[in-house]
């Protein structure tokens, strides 16, 4: 998989396919500073227009899957983008805003990295969802868009007071292979949401939805531990009039920074949650090399 390249063009095709209806708008690149006109989904769609998914696709499925991000002649150096968006009922705003502008955000990237492949998760409560994790393919052109649509907003949660936001950690861990973890780069996670952090991550639930045995709950710090050396790791707090960032503030910061500095945990609105993307992306994609044991050259784990 990752093979082409993000066009324009291309997704203006896509979106006249899909019979969705586009405009454009200016967006200004904040690493280039150039500003330059995008086709985008018209923004009266909501995510009951965009996700019309009933239920899991087969494709997105976590059981038992290998996700690979290869190197290749098209893209020697290529950048491994997670991007983990919150499915439960109260985040239907942000998943369709990142529907809307996916081609502001590809085009971007693609002005200032030539070698981003992104992977599309979404992400639920394992202890109440039926569907809590899904996972596509790591893609380079319009075939993100394509999984994007696949995607089933399930619009569930729980009263836990959490979602289940390091599935994308676990995922990234057990079921990603990388090519650039050999040339001492690391991938990178960005989860989208608008609770805490969960603390853990149930191991019935983990083992039945992904088919590992697991002996015992995941806890989220030996996760963390784990997951921070294979990615750079972000997380989007999503402060919308829709979302329950205002309830959960306070916890949210809490949680999530006992693990993300400010620079890692970004609470954002819809205005500025596509820039937001773009900016991690291309300044962690020059700043995220991994620490070499000395084993001759190779990565210890």
């Amino acid at each position: 998989m990752g093979y082409g390249s993000w066009k324009a063009e291309d997704y203006v095709s896509y979106a006249n396919s899909t019979g969705r209806s586009t405009s454009t708008v200016y967006a200004t690149n904040a690493t280039t500073g150039v500003t330059s006109s995008h086709t985008v989904l018209t923004s009266s769609y909501g995510a009951q227009d965009l996700f019309v998914a009933e239920s899991i696709d087969p494709k997105l499925d976590p059981r038992n899957v290998m996700r690979e991000c290869n190197d290749s002649d098209e893209h020697p150096n290529t950048i491994p983008v997670v991007l983990a968006l919150d499915v439960t009922g109260s985040m239907g705003s942000a998943a369709a805003e990142v529907a809307k502008r996916l081609n502001v955000v590809m085009s971007q990237l693609y002005e200032n990295v030539t070698d981003v492949e992104c992977l599309v998760m979404g992400i639920g409560d394992l202890a109440y969802d039926s569907a809590p994790i899904q996972i596509s393919q790591f893609e380079a052109d319009i075939r993100v868009a394509e999984w994007l649509d696949k995607v089933y907003f399930e619009g569930g949660g729980g009263g836990n007071q959490y979602e289940s936001y390091t599935a994308a950690w676990y995922m990234g861990i057990h079921h990603m292979m990388l090519d650039s973890w050999k040339r001492g780069k690391k991938g990178i996670i960005i989860t989208i949401g608008d609770e805490p952090l969960n603390p853990y991550l149930p191991k019935e639930a983990l083992s039945r939805i992904t088919g590992d045995s697991m002996q015992a709950d995941m806890e989220t710090e030996e996760l963390y531990n784990k997951a921070k050396e294979k990615f750079d790791i972000y997380h989007l707090a999503v402060d919308d009039k829709a979302t329950q960032y205002y309830w959960y503030k306070k916890d949210i910061q809490i949680t999530w920074g006992k693990y993300l500095d400010e620079d890692h945990l970004r609470v954002v609105n819809l205005d500025n949650l596509i820039p937001q993307i773009v900016d991690i992306v291309t300044k962690a994609s020059a700043n995220n090399d991994m620490e070499f044991a000395h084993t001759g050259g190779e990565i210890a784990w």
